[in-house]
């Protein structure tokens, strides 16, 4: 198994993609390839001790920057790193592509360079987030497709139901479409229209979901229109970091809660441990030919390591196979 990475994609390149890769190398004994400027990535590993020996090196000149407009992959920056990565897959040198950088340059050049899945429509972003309940859920989707209909959110749930089987090991996924009500007639006519495919769909369904069920764990597929799902990520994230730094300092507070701190501290660690979404790692891109995974922009080596084991594990489990599989039966049915 060669898994391909954009050693320059996020905020912490190259030094973190780098230990995040050494560190899957290690666990999980498959062949990384790096892409990106080959001397600064070898001078990178130099200064921080770090052993390349167990992984390549392919050379890109330029980086596509974090703001660069997504189509720009296709043209000013079909030399960048991440576009390197995704030729490398779609032309069989390497079975998956991880990259922390351009979101939408991921995206597009996913969809055009790679390719979609026979029959779908749009691929999305699935990133997986962690429920106080100690489970976690994935949001499909959330940003690749600001505006969505029906048949893509149809699609979006099928997708997410079989990732959630078979990389995340549930059983029996729990899809739910995102919207302001629980009643089949709420929301707008895209929510109303996608429950009604939904209830006719072989997954499954439970019904609509508010966005205050969410963090509980009531689903494990939480479908919605990249616009909303974005929004829906974004505040998750930004509500769980800043809970934390509240509960932190009110423990510090004075000598009292001080002591009683010392008294939940393996708890509260625990807490804080359930609800780092580092451990997830990284986003598929649902719907690709072959396995792409969005990694966080600020990813450090942790959530690398994560990205490349779930990678593996969507490798392992033949995901795109099932994908293509599931799409067939539909069309039948």
């Amino acid at each position: 198994m060669r898994i391909i990475v954009d050693a320059f994609g996020g905020d912490n390149a190259p030094l973190e993609i780098i230990k995040g890769a050494l560190m899957a190398v290690k666990e999980f004994n498959v062949d990384i390839c790096l892409t990106g400027h080959s001397e600064k990535i070898k001078k990178i590993a130099a200064q921080n001790n770090l052993d390349l020996r167990r992984i390549d090196v392919v050379h890109a000149d330029r980086v596509i920057p974090a703001d660069a407009p997504a189509t720009d992959i296709m043209k000013e920056y079909a030399d960048s790193s991440m576009a390197m990565g995704l030729n490398m897959i779609a032309n069989y040198k390497g079975d998956g592509f991880v990259s922390a950088g351009n979101s939408g340059a991921l995206c597009v050049g996913s969809t055009l360079i790679v390719k979609r899945l026979k029959g779908l429509k749009r691929p999305g972003f699935a990133p997986i987030l962690p429920s106080f309940d100690g489970g976690c859920f994935m949001i499909l989707d959330a940003g690749a497709n600001i505006d969505a209909r029906p048949e893509m959110l149809r699609q979006f749930a099928i997708l997410g139901s079989v990732y959630m089987k078979n990389v995340m090991n549930v059983e029996n996924p729990r899809v739910a479409l995102a919207n302001v009500g629980t009643e089949p007639q709420k929301g707008r006519e895209l929510q109303q229209a996608t429950y009604k495919l939904l209830k006719e769909t072989p997954i499954n369904f439970i019904g609509n979901l508010e966005g205050r069920d969410i963090p509980t764990g009531a689903c494990d597929v939480y479908v919605c229109d990249g616009f909303t799902g974005n929004l829906i990520l974004k505040t998750y994230e930004g509500v769980a970091k800043s809970m934390s730094t509240v509960v932190g300092d009110i423990f510090k507070k004075n000598v009292r809660t001080k002591l009683g701190a010392s008294f939940v501290y393996r708890d509260l660690m625990k807490f804080k441990a359930d609800m780092n979404a580092d451990k997830y790692g990284g986003a598929p891109i649902l719907g690709i030919k072959k396995p792409v995974f969005k990694a966080h922009g600020s990813s450090n080596a942790e959530a690398i390591f994560n990205a490349i084991r779930l990678m593996v594990d969507y490798i392992k489990a033949d995901v795109t196979t099932k994908l293509e599989d599931s799409f067939n039966e539909l069309k039948e049915k």
